[in-house]
């Protein structure tokens, strides 16, 4: 609760609840990977197309990863994430939204097994770290690079 000149500031409604710990946790890669979920039978050459509902109330059949995350309503705050991880992608390289949420979803699949084993969130994110190091490295040393110039 904020206060404001010795008034009370009401951020959150009085029925809001507070959670915390590896429920939360849990939950929170629960829904990051229910999106991933939704998506996931949209890529590759024997994707699916889903049919959806638009605001018009128009049937959209599409495979396209952004256009499904554009019309799903979410309300849990890592179900927003992810979406807005395909807007940043879709805005960076026009290209890639379904690839770059179905990864997101495993890594934090991945991560809950970690989690449920014990293992401090920071470690995970260290390791996480070190894998890509470890791949970046090993890009320089099996390719070189190539100009289209030349």
């Amino acid at each position: 609760m904020l206060r404001v000149g010795g008034t009370p500031l009401l951020v959150l409604s009085k029925s809001a609840e507070r959670e915390q710990g590896s429920k939360v946790q849990s939950q929170n890669i629960n829904a990051a990977k229910m999106v991933a979920d939704v998506i996931r039978t949209s890529l590759g050459p024997k994707a699916m197309l889903k049919m959806l509902i638009d605001p018009m109330g128009g049937i959209v059949l599409t495979n396209d990863g952004n256009a499904i995350l554009r019309e799903i309503t979410v309300k849990h705050p890592a179900a927003k994430t992810m979406i807005e991880i395909a807007r940043t992608q879709d805005e960076a390289t026009g290209d890639g939204t379904t690839s770059v949420i179905i990864l997101a979803g495993e890594f934090l699949a991945h991560a809950q097994q970690f989690l449920e084993q014990g293992i401090h969130p920071t470690m995970i994110i260290q390791a996480y770290r070190m894998a890509l190091d470890d791949m970046n490295q090993w890009i320089e040393d099996k390719f070189r690079q190539f100009r289209l110039s030349n």
